[in-house]
C-alpha cells in the first residue's frame, strides 16, 4: 500500500476537533498525508512522542507535527496533545480510512438452513454458511471463509479470506479475524492405551468476546468440554496458539508465535513477547508480562516481570543472561583451579613425611 494521501486536504484545525489538544503555529495548514518520521513529506503529518524522536525531526520537512510537549526550537506547525501515536492512530482512522459501502450477499455463497444475517452485510462469493449460523449487523466476510453450523458472528466483525469458524463457536462485536487463522479446531486431546493413542471426542467450543482481533494463522482449538475463551479487547499477533480450554483475559498483548498449552487461564492485561511458550494448567495473574522467549512453567502471580528458560523474576533472568555471557571465561578458570588442586595434590603425596611430622610437632606443641 502506498503512502496514504486524501483527494482534499484537510486542515489542523479539523485535526483538533478530533484529537483535542493545543494548536501551536497556523491551525489552517493543510494536511493531506500521513508520514513518519524517516520519511520526509512537506504536506503529511507526523507525530513525536518523546524528546529522542524531536532530535530526528529537527531537519525533516513535514506538514505538523502531533507532540508530547510544545517544541519551541522546531518552525512545524505543531498539536500538544497527552498520547500523540494514540491521537496520530485516531487521525489515519478518521480521515484517512475509507468506509465500504455494504455488498449484500453474493450470489456464489453456499448456505445451510435456517442462517439469519443482519443488516448491510459484506458476504463475498464462496463464502459458506452452516446450518443455524447466525451473522449480525454489517458484517464482512470476505472469499473462502467458512462458518460452522450453530456459531454465530456479531456486529461488524470482520473476517478476512480463508478465515475458519468450526461449528458452536461464538464470535462477539468488532471481531476482526485475519487470514488463515482457525477458530475451533480439535483440541490436542488423546489418550495413550497398549502403545496407541486413542482420539478424546472435543465437544466444547471457543467463544471470542467483542473487540478481540486475531493476526493470520492464529488457531484457537475448542474445548474439551466447556468452551476455550479470548476475553474482549485483547490482540493476537500473528502465528499464536492457544489450545483447548484455556482462558486468556481482557485486553491482553500475545506476540507472534507464542503458544499456550491446554487449560491455562491468564489474566488481563497480561503482556506475552514472541515465541514464548506457557505450560498447561497454569495461572497467569493480571498485569503480568512475559519476555520473548520465555519458557513458563510455573504459574506466575499478578504483576510480576518474568524471563528465562525456564521463567524467573526478571532480575534473577539478567543476572543469569549476564552469567551466560561470561561461560568461556569461567570455563578457563575452572580448568585453571583444577590444574593447581591437582599440581598441589601431587605434591602432597610425594612429601607425606615431611607432612607427618609437622603434624606431629604441633601435637607436641600443645
Amino acid at each position: 500500500m502506498s503512502k496514504p494521501q486524501l483527494p482534499t486536504p484537510i486542515t489542523l484545525a479539523q485535526i483538533q476537533e478530533v484529537v483535542g489538544g493545543t494548536i501551536h503555529g497556523d491551525s489552517q495548514t493543510p494536511i493531506s498525508g500521513l508520514t513518519s518520521l524517516g520519511q520526509a513529506d512537506p504536506q503529511a503529518l507526523s507525530f513525536i512522542t518523546n524528546d529522542k524522536m524531536s532530535k530526528a525531526a529537527a531537519n525533516l520537512p513535514v506538514a505538523a507535527l502531533l507532540v508530547h510537549r510544545h517544541l519551541s526550537d522546531l518552525a512545524v506547525p505543531q498539536i500538544v496533545v497527552d498520547n500523540p501515536m494514540l491521537a496520530f492512530a485516531r487521525v489515519a482512522q478518521t480521515f484517512f480510512v475509507r468506509p465500504q459501502a455494504p455488498r449484500g450477499v453474493a450470489e456464489q455463497v453456499t448456505q445451510g438452513a435456517d442462517v439469519r444475517i443482519g443488516a448491510d452485510p459484506s458476504i463475498w462469493p464462496f463464502v459458506t454458511l452452516g446450518d443455524r449460523v447466525t451473522i449480525g449487523n454489517r458484517v464482512t466476510l470476505y472469499p473462502g471463509v467458512f462458518v460452522g453450523s450453530d456459531s454465530t458472528i456479531g456486529d461488524d466483525s470482520v473476517l478476512y479470506p480463508n478465515v475458519v469458524v468450526r461449528e458452536g463457536c461464538t464470535l462477539g462485536a468488532r471481531v476482526i479475524i485475519h487470514s488463515g487463522t482457525v477458530i475451533g479446531a480439535d483440541g490436542f486431546g488423546y489418550v495413550q492405551h497398549q502403545g496407541r493413542h486413542h482420539k478424546i471426542p472435543q465437544l466444547g467450543g471457543v467463544v471470542i468476546e467483542d473487540d478481540v482481533e486475531l493476526g493470520a494463522n492464529v488457531t484457537v482449538d475448542r474445548a474439551t468440554f466447556g468452551r476455550t475463551m479470548v476475553k474482549r479487547g485483547t490482540k493476537v499477533d500473528n502465528l499464536v496458539q492457544i489450545a483447548h480450554n484455556v482462558t486468556v483475559g481482557e485486553h491482553c498483548i500475545l506476540v507472534a508465535q507464542v503458544g499456550i498449552a491446554g487449560s491455562t487461564t491468564i489474566g488481563h492485561h497480561v503482556m506475552i513477547g514472541g515465541q514464548a511458550g506457557l505450560s498447561d494448567h497454569l495461572t497467569i495473574g493480571d498485569q503480568v508480562m512475559i519476555a520473548a522467549k520465555s519458557g513458563v512453567n510455573r504459574s506466575v502471580e499478578s504483576n510480576q516481570i518474568v524471563g528465562g528458560i525456564p521463567a524467573m523474576p526478571r532480575e534473577k533472568a539478567l543476572r543469569v543472561q549476564g552469567v551466560i555471557f561470561q561461560l568461556p571465561e569461567l570455563k578457563q578458570l575452572v580448568r585453571d583451579l583444577e590444574q593447581r588442586v591437582a599440581t598441589l595434590e601431587t605434591r602432597m603425596k610425594k612429601t607425606p613425611g615431611r607432612i607427618a611430622r609437622t603434624q606431629a610437632a604441633r601435637s607436641n606443641k600443645r
